[in-house]
């Protein structure tokens, strides 16, 4: 059923017609969109040979230890780039049924479109990175979910009406250098190829995940590496902001969640999370310390179809952890389901680490451009943690 007709008893505006038309071919070739995008940049770098976006201060010669990045918060920094309701979005704004536009990107999904996880929550915001030396160094404010939509999907949307009925693309002039954070607010997630390391055997197996377009805004219809989750506190009350500003913590959760079906806010709507006290987070941060488990930074990278920044990294799990901690992995979560075959006797969904594997997903399959970039760049480094 088309967007359109999912809307069958509503009387439509002509415009929003246009919209879902333009929202539906988006959708339905995100994966080639994103690819040609890239052709948008010919003078940016880009990461592994892929299409995804970067510059040169986003990656280190070598990976980092996740540990050794220095991560500060810069709350009251003031903003000044473009903005979801600036009149460079008037052209994927909708005219509602008394002709006034929606105010935002995100307000023409919610009221036409929304998908089964569409929630405004508070974000911290990337606002400077430099991976270039041996430690690293991020620096956040605050910002919301939104503020990716209402400017990164909106110009996904407005290069798909481009390609659908030849029009232009003011939206994506007027945000210009994709890798710049100071132009427009720019949400980080932290996307993580997640590697099971058998000592014994030598083998090397890891977790992909595809992306439910029903249940996400972002990426629907693509592969991914797994788990991925926007850089932010478990809950909006205060007492969360300072608590969870950590990329280890918000990681922990999203492995939680997307692996193992567990809530996301973990009762912090009511108090912050002990994360010494949660059975989970302590002994992955145990395993961690005892180096049973290894977090590496590759860098950051956009994607160019979607202006969506993603913190690259990987985590090597030596095979009696991930099977300890994922004995009871899930198939499919709230944003779509895991792909792979069982690779240990407990059953962890895994795929071999080799190249054919690899060569599947990032050529002959729709993978997001991030996930292609890690499984290419952890494959020219070393597929092994340190022995």
């Amino acid at each position: 059923m088309s967007l359109v007709d999912q809307h069958r008893g509503r009387e439509l505006t002509e415009s929003q017609r246009e919209w879902l038309r333009g929202r539906e071919y988006l959708l339905a070739n995100r994966y080639e969109l994103g690819q040609d995008a890239a052709d948008l940049y010919p003078d940016t770098m880009t990461v592994a040979g892929t299409p995804l976006l970067t510059r040169c201060e986003w990656l280190p010669s070598e990976p980092i230890p996740l540990d050794a990045i220095h991560v500060e918060f810069a709350p009251e920094t003031p903003f000044a780039g473009l903005a979801g309701d600036d009149p460079a979005t008037a052209s994927v704004r909708p005219q509602c049924a008394d002709g006034s536009p929606y105010l935002t990107y995100s307000s023409a999904m919610a009221d036409l479109a929304a998908p089964a996880v569409f929630e405004n929550r508070s974000t911290y915001r990337l606002l400077s990175a430099d991976l270039a030396g041996p430690r690293g160094r991020l620096v956040f404010g605050r910002g919301n979910y939104f503020d990716g939509i209402d400017l990164g999907e909106a110009a996904a949307h407005e290069y798909a009406e481009a390609r659908l009925n030849g029009v232009g693309t003011p939206l994506r002039n007027a945000i210009g250098d994709p890798c710049d954070p100071a132009g427009r607010p720019m949400n980080l997630a932290i996307s993580a190829l997640t590697v099971r390391h058998d000592r014994l055997t030598g083998d090397v197996s890891f977790l992909i995940h595809w992306r439910d377009p029903a249940k996400v805004s972002h990426a629907g219809g693509l592969y991914m590496v797994v788990p991925v989750g926007i850089f932010q506190a478990s809950d909006d009350q205060p007492w969360n902001e300072v608590n969870d500003f950590s990329l280890w913590r918000c990681m922990l959760r999203e492995y939680a969640e997307e692996l193992l079906g567990e809530p996301e806010i973990h009762g912090s709507g009511r108090k912050p999370i002990d994360y010494d006290a949660w059975p989970f987070a302590r002994r992955t941060t145990s395993a961690l310390l005892s180096e049973e488990i290894h977090a590496s930074v590759l860098g950051i990278g956009v994607d160019p179809l979607t202006l969506a920044a993603d913190l690259l990294t990987v985590v090597a799990f030596d095979a009696p952890v991930f099977d300890e901690l994922f004995g009871g992995i899930v198939d499919s979560n709230a944003e779509g389901r895991l792909i792979g075959t069982t690779g240990a006797r407990e059953g962890p969904l895994t795929l071999p680490f080799t190249p054919s594997a690899i060569e599947q997903l990032v050529r002959r399959e729709p993978m997001q451009a991030a996930g292609a970039a890690l499984l290419l760049a952890w494959r020219q480094g070393d597929a092994c943690p340190p022995a």
